[in-house]
């Protein structure tokens, strides 16, 4: 299908962006890459009457060392991630699961900052970024404020994002010289996960000192698995543990049934795939 007539804007600052976006008003969308609006523009799902592109803003792009953490663009692509050294250094849990993310034309053009937006609770990336506790920099007509990822994350397809603020940064406390795995399981390589898991862990003394686990689409927004993260930590990073541990993953969940898998089904795969995430992430 080809989508409605709309308006199109290309600002070249993040200053200029947000004025178009409030001189648009309600009836504007966003564009950070297109692999999730060009679609929905073309069946019609949405019907804007501007939409304003920001690929053209230099300072949304690239990563930078801040001091105790990493700053990511809201604009850098998945592929500059995977190819970042500083991502996999300081941030390698974002690295493992962008890796898994659809096919390199993708990676190519999506973006971190709108994928997170995009709050699909399917995306591969949200987990991560809750896992590591990023917090979102937002920009808008009163200035910019810092939103923490448990809270940024609100409902299916919801952030705290309001209609005229931009999504400026993204900034990852570092997690150096931790261990971590992406572990998925959906249908086709280019599949949306049906359930998947996000594991960080570190090890010291053959003892697991730190862990952080969250869950894909198990829930309307990306979820902690604290209940694994507890029965991790000042234990023995030995296979014992991490299956007494995954056993906890669907603890306080609430996953979706639909045309992929039911309850059930999903809980079984929080537990399995905790498992093997947190077995490869430990290198047990």
């Amino acid at each position: 299908m080809i989508p409605s007539a709309f308006d199109y804007v290309a600002p070249e600052t993040l200053d200029d962006a947000v004025r178009a976006l409030a001189d648009a008003g309600d009836d504007a969308k966003i564009i950070a890459g297109g692999q999730s609006l060009t679609p929905v523009l073309r069946l019609r799902m949405n019907d804007p009457s501007v939409v304003i592109d920001l690929g053209r803003i230099p300072a949304l792009r690239g990563v930078r060392d801040d001091g105790d953490a990493l700053v990511i663009g809201a604009m850098t692509t998945h592929h500059d991630i995977l190819h970042e050294p500083l991502v996999r250094e300081h941030a390698l849990l974002i690295a493992e699961a962008t890796a898994t993310i659809a096919d390199p034309q993708i990676r190519h053009r999506g973006t971190f900052g709108g994928s997170l937006a995009h709050a699909d609770p399917a995306g591969d990336l949200l987990a991560s970024a809750l896992a590591l506790g990023a917090e979102m920099t937002i920009a808008g007509p009163n200035g910019r404020r810092q939103v923490a990822a448990a809270e940024f994350f609100e409902d299916l397809f919801t952030t705290s994002l309001q209609p005229d603020e931009i999504l400026v940064d993204i900034r990852v406390p570092k997690h150096s010289g931790w261990t971590a795995h992406y572990e998925k399981f959906n249908r086709t390589a280019q599949a949306w996960s049906i359930v998947a898991v996000a594991a960080a862990v570190r090890v010291d003394g053959g003892a697991i000192a730190e862990a952080r686990v969250a869950l894909t689409n198990m829930a309307s927004v990306p979820v902690r698995a604290r209940g694994v993260e507890e029965a991790l930590v000042g234990r023995a990073a030995d296979a014992a543990t991490i299956r007494d541990a995954a056993e906890r993953a669907a603890e306080g969940t609430s996953p979706a049934v639909d045309g992929n898998a039911d309850a059930d089904f999903r809980s079984h795969l929080a537990r399995v795939l905790t498992s093997r995430a947190v077995t490869a992430a430990a290198g047990v």
